[in-house]
């Protein structure tokens, strides 16, 4: 995969102008480029991954430290080009849906479309570009696809820097954009670095409503909302039950509090604007999807992988967390007979909670009401 006598010289740095550009018109809002040393990550993953933090995510055990090491995902590969793509969509309602017992609360980078395949195909689209003008490239891209630790590698391409929640932050969009990347056989000149900049700022530690970010920069994905609403397969232990609220697909409680998503801004991507109005639905209506109504309905969403089983089990948790409602317990015991014995076991507990609530009102919790608040002051809807 080196370059060939015959070749004529490339002009390493123009190229990686020329790259740039070309990322801006498939539509990317950022293009770095960094080498392939991850090794200063490969103890903090070891640790991590000794802690138990990856939860049910056998895969990331199984790659282990392949994850910082990207030249063995993929032989040859000695840059890495990262892509920024903001998400962001039009009227994310944020503070009302949250505010609402009985409405449904999902994390806004899945109302739109999967961002999965449109951002493979851009990039796909994006390396043939590049490789027209570079015959000798060769490139392979992955969005969230493979064991590669994308947010490092975007940090060291200056696209922004990790928070103490995990994710990377850029001092324009925040943390609401999703990472792509391509790796690379090109001795592309890398850029430098941003600085981290959240300073003191402990924001995101102190409002995660199940006290997930153990530690700076460290995530217990056992007790994170996304995690057990999306790659949980099993039961949702009990004791979480009741700090999940109304979140029926993963959790943006971390972000909402960041001071740096104020600077964010809605994405023009139609894409990844709102579909089948997630954004202000009541828990009820989305329970009663029958199996073909869900997947119908969520055709071509990220939403759609978790399957029937696992969203009744979510929306289940919810209820139980919901203003007692008798129209609820009817719908409880409606679905409960055909139900799964796992979403059987989250519609039993739901019942118990709805009948406590009968007699004691249902009060957002003090870490929610600051959450709303600082969404409010932020100006975040």
């Amino acid at each position: 995969m080196t370059e060939s006598s015959h070749q004529p010289s490339i002009d390493y740095a123009e190229l990686a102008e020329t790259i740039k550009a070309l990322g801006l018109e498939f539509g990317f809002n950022q293009v770095g480029i960094s080498d392939i040393d991850l090794s200063e990550h490969e103890a903090y993953l070891t640790d991590w991954l000794d802690n138990q933090y990856h939860g049910e995510m056998d895969y990331m055990a199984r790659h282990g430290l392949m994850r910082a090491r990207p030249q063995e995902l993929h032989p040859g590969t000695v840059r890495v080009i990262s892509v920024r793509m903001d998400y962001l969509p039009e009227d994310a309602n944020f503070s009302e849906a949250l505010s609402d017992n009985n409405k449904a609360y999902v994390s806004r980078y899945a109302l739109g479309r999967d961002y999965h395949k449109l951002i493979r195909k851009r990039l796909k689209q994006f390396g043939d570009k590049i490789q027209s003008h570079c015959e000798q490239l060769n490139f392979r891209p992955f969005v969230d696809s493979a064991p590669v630790l994308e947010r490092p590698l975007a940090a060291k391409a200056g696209l922004g820097w990790v928070g103490k929640h995990s994710l990377l932050l850029n001092e324009h969009a925040g943390s609401w954009f999703f990472l792509g990347e391509l790796l690379v056989n090109i001795p592309l000149p890398i850029d430098a670095p941003v600085e981290e900049n959240c300073q003191s700022c402990t924001a995101c530690m102190k409002i995660c409503p199940t006290e997930a970010i153990v530690a700076p920069y460290v995530v217990d994905s056992r007790r994170c909302i996304s995690y057990l609403t999306i790659e949980l397969k099993e039961a949702i232990p009990e004791d979480l039950r009741p700090l999940m609220g109304n979140r029926i697909y993963g959790c943006d409680d971390c972000q909402l509090v960041c001071p740096w998503n104020q600077y964010a801004v809605p994405t023009p991507e139609s894409d990844f604007q709102i579909r089948n109005g997630l954004s202000d639905v009541e828990l009820i209506e989305l329970f009663n999807w029958d199996e073909a109504t869900f997947k119908t309905n969520l055709a071509g969403s990220a939403i759609h992988r978790i399957g029937h089983e696992r969203w009744l089990r979510n929306i289940a948790v919810a209820l139980g967390n919901a203003d007692y409602s008798e129209d609820i317990i009817a719908a409880l015991t409606a679905k409960r007979d055909s139900a799964t014995a796992m979403v059987q076991e989250h519609i039993d507990w739901s019942l118990k909670q709805q009948y406590q609530n009968q007699s004691r009102p249902v009060a957002k919790s003090t870490i929610t009401n600051k959450l709303i608040r600082t969404i409010d002051k932020l100006g975040l809807n």
